[in-house]
């Protein structure tokens, strides 16, 4: 079968780029959403020890999908060979995740977000985390489709779409 770059990278070097690559962020990003869901059903009471977590697992998870996002965007991106729609729309979903992870990091150590009160903070942070799972989701359902029902061909050439179906009807 023919996959896209990001099931390949998660298929080979087993089982560390599945370690490094999905199960590390996944966990650190389910933990972030479990404690988001506390310090939200909390807001307005001392949410205490799990807003602390909350915010050290933000910034840890910011930080290290950095260094994934740089280390892919060095070692991986430059020259790879697209494989059609389907790799563009999984590679580049996986890769955007560092925008809203960098927005927590950085909301989280003060450095974004300054002048919002407590709740402006917390509506940031929850829409970052939202943005982050929707591309994450949108990256793993596109990262999973075989490219070649998209269009690509691994000759590197598009399929036709306008070829006459063979219909055998006998």
């Amino acid at each position: 079968m023919n996959m896209t770059h990001y099931m390949e990278l998660l298929a080979v070097n087993q089982p560390w780029n599945l370690i490094i690559y999905m199960v590390i962020p996944v966990a650190l990003a389910e933990s972030l959403v479990a404690t988001e869901f506390f310090v939200v059903f909390n807001r307005g009471k001392a949410a205490g020890a799990m807003r602390t977590l909350n915010k050290y697992i933000g910034i840890v998870l910011g930080f290290y999908f950095l260094g994934i996002f740089l280390n892919l965007m060095i070692t991986a991106v430059p020259g790879m060979p697209w494989r059609g729609t389907a790799d563009v729309l999984a590679v580049g979903s996986y890769l955007s995740g560092v925008i809203p992870l960098m927005g927590i990091a950085l909301l989280e150590l003060g450095l974004i977000g300054r002048g919002k009160t407590e709740d402006e903070k917390l509506k940031l942070h929850f829409i970052l985390l939202t943005v982050f799972l929707v591309v994450a989701h949108v990256a793993m359902v596109f990262g999973m489709v075989d490219p070649t029902i998209m269009g690509w061909t691994p000759n590197g050439s598009t399929m036709n779409h306008n070829m006459p179906m063979n219909h055998n009807m006998h």
